[in-house]
């Protein structure tokens, strides 16, 4: 008498393990390429323009202004009432004055503490208006310093400059 191998017998599961294999490498290189991609080239290949030193601007109070080089001027601007606080929604516009970008994102991260880094792309009005929303975390500090980084892309080039802002935290 003659006996069938099931249809799960050994012949048929090696291919499928060979298929599930492959599968699993092809997703893990797509994962660890995008993954690379996103933290490499993210703020690497960006010309930065330090904030002008002879002027003191303060976000809480007031829109902050630098200049990119000679292309042209950025102005950070975070309208709240009074002052900026952590785990509020805040609304932050970029005005560019002389640079037309593609796109403009605005990250928060801590100047002496890692807090991570929090990136928020905003919506174009125009070339050169730019709105979105941001939110700082809270830290355990009384106050923490955050540095606003601006990173404009621009047809040319990515470029950027930041603001720093001292934000003391909420009171329960």
């Amino acid at each position: 008498m003659l006996l069938r191998r099931p249809f799960w017998s050994r012949s048929t599961r090696r291919p499928r393990l060979h298929l599930l294999i492959v599968v699993t490498l092809v997703t893990l290189v797509v994962a660890l390429w995008y993954l690379l991609r996103y933290q490499l080239s993210d703020e690497h290949d960006v010309t930065w323009y330090p904030p002008s030193a002879t002027i003191t601007c303060n976000l809480h109070e007031a829109p902050c202004s630098t200049e990119i080089g000679d292309a042209g001027r950025v102005t950070l601007a975070i309208p709240v009432d009074g002052p900026i606080k952590p785990l509020v929604i805040l609304p932050i516009e970029v005005t560019l004055e002389g640079i037309e970008a593609d796109r403009v994102v605005v990250s928060l991260e801590g100047v002496d503490m890692d807090m991570g880094t929090y990136r928020f792309p905003l919506e174009a009005e125009s070339a050169q208006h730019f709105v979105g929303e941001g939110q700082l975390s809270i830290c355990t500090r009384d106050t923490m310093d955050w540095r606003v980084r601006v990173v404009l892309e621009t047809p040319r080039e990515r470029m950027g400059s930041w603001f720093d802002v001292a934000v003391e935290r909420n009171e329960p």
